[in-house]
């Protein structure tokens, strides 16, 4: 419970993570654009920031979600998704807390699951927001 990772300097809307969007042309940057919308629309207490090229959401200063893209794919991935449970498969990685889900060019991914992924990820900041205060 002790390993969150915050971000006093979050805010409601950065504009820093629009421009960056808006660098990224085409199916890649349509993806980015499309699922950190899903992100910032979890809830009034969504945050965010650029940390480390990453678009990052937050619940109030805690992070739990970021979106990143690279040559040929998209990640979205969780600061606590190693815990998440995921029926469908999506989440990918070996670390000790984060997971991703991989969205490719051409490559269906489960949009349903993905939104039902990113709320139970946010909720579940939310549950370990309450613990700690």
């Amino acid at each position: 419970m002790n390993q969150l990772f915050f971000f006093e300097n979050s805010v409601k809307r950065d504009p820093a993570i629009d421009l960056r969007m808006k660098q990224h042309a085409g199916e890649l940057g349509e993806i980015a654009r499309h699922w950190f919308e899903a992100i910032r629309h979890c809830g009034n207490d969504v945050r965010e920031l650029m940390h480390d090229g990453y678009a990052t959401a937050c619940v109030s200063t805690a992070a739990f979600a970021y979106v990143g893209v690279f040559k040929a794919h998209v990640n979205v991935g969780f600061f606590r998704g190693a815990e998440l449970p995921d029926p469908t498969g999506l989440l990918q990685g070996s670390g000790k807390y984060m997971r991703h889900v991989k969205f490719r060019p051409g490559v269906e991914v489960d949009a349903r699951a993905m939104k039902e992924l990113i709320d139970i990820a946010y909720s579940d900041m939310q549950r370990r927001i309450s613990l700690t205060q």
